[in-house]
Order: C-alpha cells, then sequence, then structure tokens
C-alpha cells in the first residue's frame, strides 16, 4: 500500500510529507528528467484531441514508444473550458480533473452519472474510456489535468495548504509535481531550484537515493505523485 503524510512535529512550523513505497524499475517508462521549474509562461498551448477546447501542457513524460502524438506515459496539463463540450476520449488511460477557476463544471457520462466540479478546487477522478460531455455552470474554467496510463505508470494528487515549509521526500524511480494554486513560495538553496509563483510547477526526482525537498512559502498547492507500475 502507499500512503501520504503530512505531518507537523510539536512546536514546529514545518509540514513533513511523503509517501512510503518500495523501490521499482522504471518499466517502459522513461524519467521525467532532472528537478526543474516549469515557468507557467512556457507551457505549450494546443488544441484539445477532439479540437473541441485548447490546453495548456505543462509537462509528457514519453514510454519510449513510437512518438506520435499520444505516446506518453503521463501527462500534466491545464484545460480552458470556454463553452460546454465533449472530452477527449483516452482508452487505457486513468484521470484526475482539478478545478482552478470559474463557477464549476459538470461532467456528464454516458451511463447517466453526472459529476460537479465547483469552486474552489473540486476533483475528480474517472477513466479515459468513458464518454463525457462537459457543462460549464456559469463561465469558462481552467482546470488541471493529471493523466496516466495504467499499463505504464501509477499517480495519485493531493491538494494541500503551504504554510511555512513544507517537505517532501522522493524515492528512487518515483516522480512528484507541485503545482502551485496560490501563493508563492521557494525551495532551499540546497535544491537548487529557487522560486515558484502562482501557475508554476516544480518538478521533483531522485538520483539512487530518496530525495529530500524543502519548499518555503504561503499558499495553496497541487502535489501529484508518479511512479512506473511493478512489472510482476
Amino acid at each position: 500500500s502507499t500512503r501520504l503524510m503530512c505531518k507537523r512535529p510539536p512546536g514546529g512550523n514545518r509540514a513533513v510529507c511523503g509517501v512510503y513505497t518500495f523501490r521499482m524499475e522504471q518499466a517502459g517508462m522513461s524519467a521525467a528528467g532532472p528537478s526543474r521549474i516549469l515557468p507557467a509562461s512556457g507551457y505549450r498551448r494546443m488544441r484539445w484531441k477532439n479540437d473541441a477546447g485548447w490546453t495548456s501542457e505543462i509537462l509528457k513524460v514519453h514510454d519510449g514508444e513510437e512518438r506520435d502524438t499520444n505516446d506518453w506515459a503521463w501527462r500534466l496539463s491545464i484545460a480552458e473550458i470556454e463553452s460546454d463540450a465533449p472530452f477527449s476520449a483516452f482508452p487505457g488511460v486513468e484521470r484526475v480533473l482539478v478545478l482552478l477557476s470559474g463557477n464549476g463544471l459538470r461532467l456528464r457520462f454516458d451511463d447517466g452519472e453526472s459529476p460537479a466540479l465547483r469552486p474552489p478546487h473540486d476533483q475528480l477522478r474517472f477513466a479515459g474510456e468513458r464518454a463525457a460531455f462537459g457543462e460549464l455552470t456559469d463561465g469558462p474554467t481552467r482546470d488541471f489535468n493529471l493523466m496516466w496510463k495504467r499499463d505504464l505508470a501509477d499517480a495519485a494528487l493531493w491538494h494541500r495548504p503551504l504554510v511555512g515549509s513544507m517537505v517532501v521526500f522522493v524515492e528512487p524511480a518515483e516522480t512528484w509535481a507541485v503545482h502551485v494554486l496560490a501563493g508563492q513560495a521557494r525551495f532551499a538553496d540546497e535544491s537548487g531550484l529557487g522560486g515558484v509563483q502562482m501557475g508554476d510547477t516544480a518538478i521533483l526526482v531522485a538520483a539512487d537515493a530518496r530525495t529530500r525537498y524543502v519548499l518555503d512559502g504561503g499558499g495553496e498547492v497541487l502535489l501529484v505523485r508518479v511512479r512506473p507500475v511493478d512489472p510482476a
């Protein structure tokens, strides 16, 4: 099993967060690259797969197979939804959608389920195969989108406040992403990463040993943890 733990020691102002898991080799999935800050101004804006909207791509990690438009193992992006529209289908993919801004979004699935994402930051996990139609509650929305292929990766997402310091422990073969929902923060000098602003995303990896990252600031963040599936 895997569990996220965020604990503040008595009398301290530092929350310690981490996922404790066994080490695995990367089964057919290339690494996310070095630890780095991805500024919001550098995200790549593109049309949706079904051409019904826009996406700002934060990061796409490939699986090492033939390079086409859908060869990634996992992906982070921000969808811009300006009108009611069908969602693209992604067979074999698991998704988590988080409302970033706007008055809300309802997803109507073909099976009759119609969950709603409401402010400030509701989230929904669903299978990419499910046919869905997005209906805006009142005006456009922006939505954080985490997707991963089930046969290549396993992922989880948490929404957490940032008050003072937070420590993230990254195990070998894992990748963590810290997306800043609000506020600003700075990583400890020894990380070499520097500061992050609202909308930026930090990518955190470990080399051969568990690596500790300290983030100081105030606001709110999304924590994403991705690891390769166990080939067994």
